[in-house]
């Protein structure tokens, strides 16, 4: 059912994303700007109602991963006061944003995270939820520990392998960097993410029969894994492709950024760096430094996740 959710809301946002990229941005935002309080980034323009305009702001500090926003935290507007012909900003004041944008995607996605939300309880207190699919990157031959609390002098529960080379007498399909330990991130805390459900590296991209018992096992329980040893590939994230969000929300600030051989970012590769996670949210680092969200991440070594 979450999956047929997601793939409908997926179907609406292409469309209204489609439909927006055609829109110009209404004449007040551009005089709405020097209004925008300190602190904050200005997004979207999303609404117009006669003499008063809706501007989306977050807080400056959204993109940063040591205080990433959440999709889950309550969010702000500026409220505008136009002319009256509705081309100029009077004045602004910064408000509770009352509910979703109605010509976005917001509505259908916090259906989702509303799912993930209440699995909060069932995370450490302080962990955000997350759900992303991701992979070790750590080449240490010891293997990637996976510890009990989100601190490095936290108890090992066990290791993730690092890229395993498999040889089958050339009936393997191993990667030239090896397959990687894959898993699914479920939350995030200072730095850390919470994991659980990792697969032995290569073992559902390789003949099921010839996978060799004497390949490393991965720890496979729940625990903690520093983020800077975490990747993952963009996943069709039904947004805007190409760059990425200031904050977590569709109409946040979008930055265009470059994947790793040139070229507007797409569903081909994944990021320098994967920071931080809210929701179906990633905080990345681009190839070209452009730090900001993803909507959808995965961990198919094979094929693109479009």
């Amino acid at each position: 059912m979450r999956v047929l959710r997601f793939i409908a809301a997926a179907i609406l946002c292409v469309v209204t994303q489609a439909a927006r990229a055609d829109d110009t941005e209404p004449a007040w935002r551009a005089s709405a700007l020097a209004m925008v309080p300190a602190g904050f980034v200005a997004g979207t323009a999303y609404r117009t109602d006669g003499s008063t305009g809706y501007l989306a702001v977050y807080p400056a500090t959204s993109n940063d991963p040591k205080t990433p926003a959440s999709v889950f935290a309550a969010r702000q507007a500026l409220v505008v006061k136009l002319m009256p012909d509705a081309t100029r900003a009077v004045s602004a004041e910064l408000k509770p944003r009352t509910g979703p944008d109605p010509d976005n995607d917001d509505t259908d996605f916090a259906k989702l995270h509303a799912d993930l939300a209440a699995k909060r309880a069932t995370l450490p207190d302080g962990t955000e939820p997350c759900d992303l699919g991701a992979w070790s990157i750590d080449k240490d031959p010891d293997g990637l520990n996976v510890r009990a609390e989100p601190s490095v002098k936290a108890r090992v529960l066990g290791t993730l392998p690092p890229p395993y080379r498999l040889r089958l007498g050339g009936a393997e399909n191993t990667p030239d960097g090896g397959w990687l330990t894959e898993f699914r991130i479920i939350g995030f805390k200072d730095g850390w993410f919470l994991i659980e459900g990792a697969k032995p590296p290569g073992k559902d991209y390789e003949d099921d029969k010839r996978y060799p018992r004497s390949a490393p096992k991965p720890y496979a329980g729940r625990g903690w894994v520093a983020s800077n040893k975490v990747g993952a590939a963009y996943a069709n994230d039904a947004t805007r492709m190409g760059g990425l969000f200031q904050a977590p929300f569709v109409d946040a600030k979008w930055m265009p950024a470059q994947r790793e051989l040139g070229g507007a970012i797409d569903t081909d590769g994944g990021p320098k760096r994967l920071l931080a996670c809210s929701g179906l949210w990633g905080l990345v680092e681009s190839h070209d430094g452009v730090r900001g969200w993803w909507r959808a991440l995965c961990s198919n070594q094979v094929t693109n996740c479009s």
